[in-house]
């Protein structure tokens, strides 16, 4: 899969689950303020990307991983590491 399908289906997936437009999810865009996540949402989205993606995420890259850009970044990486 190519990076910007990958995009593609990332955006897809999280304005399903967060019930927001795709056309909010930007790049440059916080994650916790676009998909307005709480500690527990953001374990509900860890856990989601986990599962639809089959990547591990740590706490520790959780951290790091602050726009969706970063995110994007790091799905890419991993499954292209595999």
């Amino acid at each position: 899969m190519n990076k910007q399908a990958l995009i593609t289906q990332i955006n897809e997936v999280l304005a399903n689950e967060f019930e927001i437009e795709v056309s909010t999810i930007l790049p440059e865009a916080n994650i916790k303020e676009t998909l307005q996540l709480d500690s527990l949402s953001l374990v509900d989205m860890v856990a989601l990307i986990e599962s639809t993606f089959n990547v591990k995420i740590k706490g520790v890259e959780i951290i790091r991983i602050q726009t969706f850009g970063n995110l994007y970044d790091f799905i890419y990486e991993r499954k292209t590491a595999c």
